[in-house]
């Protein structure tokens, strides 16, 4: 039997933008997904906005389509990225079983998530440890989070390039969740007086305006760069990492 993961990109109904990182035994696919594009269609109208631009069931959490020759098509989605939020999203061709498994890994925190977000500011310390906790509420629809109370929520923060030289400092940092709460970097973040440029929600709206005006720079800049986790293939473990580059818009403003 062929292994689902060897089949060519091209006979995935990718989104324009949409590429392939990296691919493991048994169908385990790792996209990297550009700003704006949806994670998954939440209605048939919303389908060309999607990863993949087929049907999805809400219910299974699963895209499904033909291929050129006519064959049923299956891809289970492991994890999901804002509309706004870039990089490594990962997926599973046709294996229920192994799908299963993994949502598994990421619901007991097996796997380590690592974020390139560039931030208004300089924080105080190169490293840190940041710990709140986060109220999330659900108002119409919508997700809101808010520091000062609530479940705790950690995630490590790690400076790696600044820009020193303007009125305005921005600061690339490196961000890794300990937890997994809505929207929690972004408001870790912002607590701490160093919103994402580019967030308008939690950000700082004339930094957002100004900086927008000056570069063309509108994007929320907060990238999902690095995913890592063992996973168990036909009796043997395997070790699978995927790197999705820090975002061009990022790195031409520092």
């Amino acid at each position: 039997m062929s292994d689902p993961a060897k089949n060519d990109g091209n006979e995935l109904p990718l989104h324009d933008g949409v590429d392939v990182l990296a691919r493991g035994p048994g169908g385990l696919v790792a996209f990297d997904k550009p700003a704006g594009v949806l994670s998954h269609p939440n209605m048939r109208s919303e389908q060309p906005r999607a990863l993949l631009t087929c049907d999805y069931s809400l219910e299974g959490e699963f895209f499904r389509w033909a291929d050129a020759s006519g064959v049923g098509r299956t891809m289970w989605l492991l994890n999901r990225l804002d509309s706004h939020t870039s990089g490594v999203i990962l997926g599973v061709l046709d294996n229920t079983e192994l799908a299963r498994r993994i949502r598994a890994l990421f619901r007991e925190k097996h796997i380590r998530k690592v974020y390139h977000a560039l931030v208004f500011g300089k924080p105080s310390h190169a490293t840190a440890v940041w710990r709140d906790r986060l109220a999330i509420e659900k108002r119409g629809g919508q997700v809101r989070t808010k520091a000062g109370e609530g479940i705790p929520s950690e995630c490590e923060m790690k400076v790696l390039r600044q820009r020193r030289d303007a009125a305005t400092p921005l600061t690339l940092i490196q961000l890794t969740p300990r937890t997994g709460r809505s929207h929690q970097l972004r408001v870790q973040c912002a607590h701490r007086r160093l919103p994402i440029v580019g967030d308008a929600t939690y950000g700082d709206f004339g930094a957002n305006r100004a900086l927008a005006k000056a570069t063309g720079v509108k994007r929320l800049c907060l990238h999902s760069h690095e995913t890592r986790f063992d996973y168990e293939h036909e009796g043997r473990v395997v070790k699978f990492v995927a790197t999705a580059p820090t975002p061009a818009e990022f790195l031409k403003l520092l």
